[in-house]
């Protein structure tokens, strides 16, 4: 095949020609960096037209959204007392004020419903009209509120502990736009950190808008440190191993370029940052390092053998292009997998990814050649790694377990399989919307916090359709959704719903002069005067479109969920879909169980269930490249088995340690797979070129690969395993261990390769080592005729 010399030939001729391409399309694509932009809502992990974002889309478009929420709380006897009591009611006050504010509900805007007999309407009546100024007109006000108003029980406070709550809403149109950020860091967080400066008070601050805020800052701060991480950590082991400062630099170069092209590829496609497009450019980094590897090794190898810097210059190109192209493909190939997801973050995560996987390949190849043509030709100091011992002394233990110890090797495997097979049986999913969030950050705290005392942060919606206009005021239908509240109150991980049926309730309680012992719904006899004094009031009306839509027809019922599993989550929506399927029958309503939390819950599970055709998809594409270029289907079963034992493996160790499948695990397998078949590619195509120099003998053939490979996939295993290591750094849950089992999924895949893949090798000797079998390759990895000097 001549395409490759020619390629070198034309790369070397032109290299003032291609420098001046690359720096064009780097000037362009850091042009369009500017257009990147994060991401202000949670992932939608489900397709548009799945049921679960059907519902959800028809209550936004009914109800507005409903993750407009920001909660503060304060839990301290101390804010019962005058001064403390009114600076609370002040600061909500201020941010009643506030452009992005729609409206707050605090203590100060308590309302009471009180009947006007003459009028025969309720008027509403402030809890208390002057700011009070002794303690005894404190507690007065506490007690009114606790005692005689269950209306706003966990709604604005916790009657057991004492805990106060206030509830800001921001205008909904501003709340995915980048005006929710800063309501968030320039208002709100200012303003309270002034707050508990001047009364030692600790206040608490949650809810959706806040959560995604910070949520987002965190992300976009960790990328600054992935990118430095991995730089670092990737040019310290790639110095250890070359010990030269030049090779060093020029990697550096490329994959700094590299990370330049993956920024302005986010913004070209118009993209937002997430937590998963956020590890591309430091992904490209860790995966770009191995190919810097493969191409500076062979030309110090070629300088030591001849000393002729064009002639290896233009042997690294066409040598090493086609293994590196080649690898480079299949590991874009187990990225481009989630195309095929319709789940459009992971699409968007597999076009970014193996666009960027080909690119840091192409400028791996014509930097690496042209930089090396501009410097002299290295000093006998930068090739003595070539001859490190230990090096030398790894490969021959390798050779030795092959060579001696197979049945060990096997053994071990097997009991590897059992192991894993019963780890994989213990392996959970989870679908929660927080859990990976950092854990020791203040906000998670707080999210704990409302969990405990007010029983979650998270919008759990019930949406009712009645069929009918003005149907959810009928008394049977108010019946209907007092036995939901029922039952959503049976659950420790909901919170105490709020619906339209607490207002009639309050309405009723306003009937008989606030009677909290008459909080209940009116009895037949008594909803029709109850209801005439509704009709003729107008002061609820702002209260009633929170839970009934204009025309009467839909109602919702809110609660706020705990930070629960998809177990949990399951076993819920089933007894709540009971209750629904008894009290609302499908023939006369609609019911539908939704909100943001729910949809991503459901999502979690559509990413399972995509998985396996996702892994599935990425083992057959790389299979057909191994059909392509060996043409042996012997040779493609040999293959696949090293590369799936340490996904098994990484599912093993996952069950064993409680490490959960979600959006960040599910990754692992997919990455891992279509980087660990990249040494598998270059063991066997040398492998080949051995068999042919050796007259189809196997045995020298393994050993020979082996000794030639084997000390490079060492070096990429070794990058690979502590780039990836990097993503511990994080503070995300779900990228810790993404990083974590991909490292170590890696590190298994080289033992596989270097260990099982030769030992089945030797074993199957006879029925691989022959021309039938082992055909002519459609292409060839590496050149079949080379000089003595070159083997």
């Amino acid at each position: 095949m001549n395409f490759w010399p020619k390629a070198a030939g034309l790369i070397l001729r032109n290299r003032y020609v291609v420098l001046l391409i690359i720096a064009l399309i780097t000037a362009f694509l850091a042009s369009q960096t500017k257009y990147m932009k994060f991401s202000y809502t949670e992932a939608n992990l489900l397709p548009e037209d799945h049921q679960a974002n059907l519902e959800y889309n028809k209550f936004l478009e009914i109800f507005g959204e409903e993750g407009n929420l920001v909660i503060l709380g304060v839990k301290d006897t101390t804010v019962f007392t005058p001064e403390k009591f009114n600076a609370w009611n002040a600061l909500v006050a201020k941010f009643d004020q506030k452009e992005a504010v729609d409206f707050t509900i605090s203590i100060a805007d308590v309302q009471k419903l009180k009947a006007d007999r003459e009028q025969k309407k309720f008027v509403v009546a402030p809890l208390f009209e002057k700011k009070p100024t002794t303690k005894k007109q404190v507690e007065a006000i506490k007690k009114d509120l606790f005692e005689n108003l269950p209306f706003y029980d966990n709604l604005l406070y916790n009657k057991e502990t004492g805990t106060l709550q206030t509830a800001i809403y921001i205008k909904k149109e501003l709340i995915n736009t980048p005006k929710r950020r800063d309501f968030i860091f320039d208002d709100l967080i200012p303003e309270i950190e002034k707050f508990e400066k001047e009364n030692n008070l600790d206040v608490r601050v949650s809810g959706m808008p806040y959560i995604r805020t910070l949520n987002a800052q965190n992300i976009q701060d960790e990328i600054l440190l992935f990118v430095l991480g991995a730089l670092g950590i990737t040019a310290l082991i790639f110095f250890f191993f070359f010990r030269s400062f030049r090779a060093t630099f020029i990697t550096l170069l490329v994959v700094i370029i590299g990370v330049i092209w993956a920024f302005g590829f986010i913004g070209l496609f118009r993209y937002e940052i997430t937590v998963l497009s956020a590890l591309i450019p430091p992904l490209i980094i860790v995966i770009g390092v191995p190919n810097a590897v493969f191409l500076i090794n062979k030309y110090q190898q070629e300088i030591k053998k001849h000393g002729q810097q064009a002639k290896a210059l233009q042997r690294v190109i066409s040598k090493i292009g086609n293994a590196t192209l080649m690898t480079n493909i299949t590991t874009a190939s187990g990225f481009a997998t989630f195309v095929f997801v319709k789940s459009d973050l992971l699409r968007e995560f597999g076009i970014l990814a193996s666009v960027n996987i080909i690119s840091i390949f192409i400028l791996a190849l014509l930097i690496i050649p042209i930089i090396y043509s501009f410097m002299p030709i290295p000093k006998k100091k930068h090739l003595s790694h070539l001859e490190t011992k230990w090096i030398e002394n790894v490969v021959n233990w390798m050779e030795k377990m092959v060579k001696n110890q197979r049945i060990t090797i096997y053994f071990a495997t097997v009991l590897v399989i059992v192991l894993s097979i019963i780890g994989v049986y213990k392996i959970t999913v989870s679908g929660s919307l927080i859990e990976d969030m950092p854990k020791n950050t203040d906000f998670y705290k707080d999210i704990k916090f409302f969990e405990k005392e007010f029983g979650g942060i998270m919008p759990l919606e019930i949406l009712i359709d009645t069929r009918k206009e003005n149907g959810v005021m009928k008394l049977s239908i108010l019946k209907k959704m007092e036995k939901l509240n029922d039952i959503i109150e049976t659950f420790p991980e909901l919170s105490k719903p709020i619906s339209v049926v607490n207002l009639v309730k309050f309405s009723k309680q306003a009937y008989y002069n606030g009677n909290p012992k008459y909080y209940q719904l009116p009895t037949n006899q008594e909803q029709s005067y109850i209801f005439s004094y509704a009709k003729n009031s107008n002061s609820d009306t702002g209260m009633l479109k929170t839970f009934v839509d204009t025309t009467g027809r839909y109602a919702r019922i809110t609660t706020f969920m705990k930070d629960i599993g998809t177990d949990k989550m399951d076993v819920i929506q089933e007894r709540i879909k009971t209750v629904i399927a008894k009290e609302f029958p499908a023939d006369k309503y609609t019911v539908s169980l939704t909100g943001k939390a729910l949809v991503f819950i459901k999502g979690t599970n559509y990413l399972i269930k995509n998985l396996v055709i996702s892994l599935s998809l990425a083992i057959l594409l790389i299979a057909v490249f191994m059909a392509w270029m060996f043409r042996s289907p012997q040779m493609i079963l040999i293959s696949l088995v090293p590369n799936m034992l340490p996904l098994l493996i990484t599912a093993g160790l996952m069950g064993f340690l409680n490490i959960p499948i979600k959006p960040s695990t599910i990754l692992v397998f997919s990455i891992a797979f279509g980087i660990s078949v990249d040494d598998t590619i270059h063991f066997l195509a040398k492998y080949r070129q051995e068999l042919i120099a050796n007259k189809w003998k196997v045995k020298p053939s393994v050993y020979a690969a082996l000794r030639e490979t084997g000390v490079s996939m060492f070096y990429t295993s070794i990058v690979l395993f502590f780039g990836f290591l990097v993503f511990t750094l994080s503070s995300f849950g779900g990228t810790i261990a993404l990083g974590g089992l991909v490292s170590v999924t890696l590190l298994l895949a080289m033992v596989s390769n270097l260990l099982l893949l030769p030992s089945l090798l030797l074993t199957f000797e006879k029925k691989i080592a022959n021309k039938k079998v082992f055909k002519e390759p459609k292409m060839r990895i590496f050149p079949p005729a080379e000089d003595p000097q070159d083997n």
